[in-house]
C-alpha cells in the first residue's frame, strides 16, 4: 500500500465551494491536486474528462481524500429540456470517473466524498428531516439520487460520505439573485415566505466538508445551518442589511411563469425544513448557527 502523503484530490475546484475549500487547505499546508477540464498548467492540476479515456487510479494514490464537487448550477434559468442533460451529465459523468478510480484501487482507495444537495428531500411541510428521512418526488430529488447511486458505486472498500449541501449564502451563491432584486428595491415575501429554506454559510461548508474528511464519517450528511429559517427570514435579513424595503410580493402562480416550474418549486417553493444530525452528532460546532449570522458575514458592512 502507498504510503499516505495527507493530500487531497479535489474535482470541481473552480466553482463557488471547491474554490473556497482549496484555498482552506492550502493555506494549513495541506497538499491539493485539482482535477481540471483545460490543459494542466502545473504539477498539481491534472487534466481529465476531455474524452472518454478513464481517470487514471495512480493520481489518487497516496492522497487521503478525493473530492468531487462537480455540476453546472442550478440558478440557471428556465431548466429546457437541454439544460436538465446538462445538469444531470455535469455531476453523474465526473462522479461515475471517480468512483471508478477509487474501485480499482481496493483497499488501498482514500475516502471518497461527493457533492450532493438537501434537494435530495423533494418538499416536505411541517417535517424536520435528517439524513434518515426518505428521498422525495422531483426532477432534482431524482437527480440527487443518481447522483449519490454513481458516488456509491465506490463501495465496498471505500469510505464514502456524500454531502447534501443546502443554498450557500455568499455573495456569488443564493444571494447572487436575491441581492440584485433587493438593491434594485424589489424584494418581498416569495409565495408567502412561511416555506422553510435551508441554508449554510460558506464558512461553515468549507470547515464541515473538511470535518467530514478528518472525522472518518460515511454516508449522507445534511451540510446545513443548524437553525431553521423561512424564505421570509433570508429575505427580510438581506433586506435589512442592505437598507432597503421587503414589501414586494411574489405569487408562486408568477415564479413559475418566469423560472419554470421545475426551477420554481425546487429552488425557491419548495419547503424543507433539513437538520444537520450527522454533523451534530459527530461534534461539529457551526461558526454562524442563524441565517442572519451567515447574512451578516456574506456581506460586510462596507461592503453591503
Amino acid at each position: 500500500m502507498p504510503e499516505a502523503d495527507g493530500r487531497v484530490v479535489v474535482a470541481g475546484a473552480s466553482g463557488l465551494i471547491g474554490g473556497a475549500l482549496v484555498a482552506a487547505l492550502r493555506a494549513d499546508g495541506i497538499p491539493v491536486t485539482t482535477l481540471v477540464r483545460r490543459p494542466a498548467v502545473g504539477p498539481d492540476e491534472v487534466e481529465w474528462l476531455v474524452d472518454t479515456t478513464p481517470l487514471d487510479p495512480a493520481i489518487l494514490e497516496g492522497a487521503r481524500a478525493v473530492i468531487g464537487l462537480n455540476g453546472a448550477t442550478i440558478g440557471r434559468f428556465p431548466w429546457t429540456p437541454k439544460y436538465k442533460n446538462t445538469l444531470v451529465w455535469s455531476r453523474i459523468t465526473p462522479t461515475r470517473a471517480l468512483a471508478r478510480a477509487v474501485r480499482e484501487m481496493g483497499t488501498d482507495a482514500p475516502a471518497f466524498v461527493s457533492a450532493s444537495a438537501v434537494g435530495y428531500y423533494g418538499t416536505a411541510p411541517g417535517a424536520r428531516l435528517t439524513e434518515q428521512s426518505p428521498r422525495g418526488d422531483s426532477f432534482l430529488a431524482d437527480l440527487c439520487g443518481e447522483w449519490e447511486a454513481a458516488a456509491l458505486a465506490a463501495s465496498p472498500q471505500a469510505r464514502v460520505a456524500l454531502l447534501r449541501t443546502a443554498p450557500v449564502v455568499h455573495p456569488d451563491g443564493v444571494l447572487k439573485p436575491l441581492a440584485l432584486l433587493t438593491r434594485a428595491g424589489l424584494s418581498g415575501p416569495i409565495a408567502g415566505g412561511r416555506q422553510a429554506w435551508p441554508w449554510i454559510s460558506l464558512d461553515d461548508e468549507v470547515r464541515a466538508i473538511r470535518h467530514v474528511i478528518d472525522g472518518d464519517i460515511a454516508g449522507p450528511v445534511n451540510l446545513t445551518g443548524p437553525t431553521r429559517a423561512t424564505a421570509n427570514d433570508l429575505g427580510f435579513a438581506l433586506a435589512v442589511r442592505l437598507n432597503r424595503p421587503y414589501v414586494l410580493r411574489a405569487p408562486a402562480w408568477g415564479i413559475r411563469a418566469v423560472l419554470g416550474r421545475d426551477a420554481a418549486d425546487a429552488l425557491l417553493l419548495s419547503d424543507l425544513d433539513v437538520a444537520p444530525a450527522a454533523l451534530t452528532a459527530s461534534g461539529f460546532e457551526f461558526r454562524h448557527p442563524s441565517v442572519e449570522d451567515a447574512v451578516a458575514v456574506a456581506l460586510p458592512v462596507d461592503a453591503a
